[in-house]
């Protein structure tokens, strides 16, 4: 295993969920951070209805870890042959401790957590089922020289108004042009500036229902032809 950068984002806590001082928001929701996940991001995507051999996520912002063991559960418990392939851009990974710490507060995930735990830190990981990639650095550098193309989305940044770098328009074009024809992506913002910056980039947006307290979320898609 080749060891990630050590940069990293120093943290506050609230009880067990995370706060990055750097950008003064939390990791995931105060309220439910696995349910807006599977909402915001799992939904969001049409998953697990879309997933098939070879199905690739990419994902802005890699946190905790939550989305990508939602995601793997989701991915085991539909029976699909083969590895769910996950790429994830991150500018300011968390320790390996603090991942761990985090995904304790989601027990439904603990067996997953259990198995990965050994392997935070790494920039590959290959489990049964997965093959992982941490892209390490600002993504505005990291994307453009990716030579991967994504089935779905997870674009989970901070809060475009204490994090805006990781949702401006060239960003947006660059997620475009690394989706696959008919590929998705989802976040739980519905800010006006990243909508319209999606559909700059070529995708078709829609707003639909978010979770908990917030009251929209944003799906893209890119046009199949």
């Amino acid at each position: 295993m080749k060891p990630v950068s050590e940069t990293s984002t120093p943290l506050d806590w609230r009880d067990n969920v995370p706060v990055s001082t750097r950008f003064d928001d939390p990791y995931f929701s105060l309220e439910n951070g696995l349910e807006e996940t599977r909402h915001v991001f799992l939904s969001g995507n049409d998953l697990p209805d879309r997933f098939r051999f070879g199905f690739h996520v990419a994902e802005l912002g890699f946190g905790t870890g939550l989305n990508l063991l939602a995601a793997l559960q989701a991915w085991r418990d539909s029976g699909q042959e083969g590895n769910l392939r996950y790429t994830s851009f991150e500018a300011f990974p968390i320790t390996p401790d603090e991942m761990r710490r985090a995904q304790g507060a989601f027990p439904a995930l603990s067996g997953l957590a259990a198995d990965l735990a050994p392997h935070w830190g790494a920039e590959y990981i290959t489990l049964p089922g997965l093959e992982f990639h941490l892209v390490t650095g600002d993504a505005r550098t990291t994307l453009p020289g990716w030579d991967g193309r994504a089935d779905a989305w997870f674009l989970d940044g901070f809060s475009p108004a204490r994090n805006p770098e990781l949702w401006e328009e060239p960003l947006m074009e660059q997620v475009f042009a690394h989706t696959t024809p008919g590929g998705t992506a989802a976040t739980y913002t519905a800010a006006g500036f990243v909508r319209r910056g999606l559909q700059s980039a070529g995708f078709e947006v829609t707003r639909i229902p978010g979770y908990g307290r917030k009251r929209h979320m944003t799906r893209a898609v890119k046009p199949a032809s």
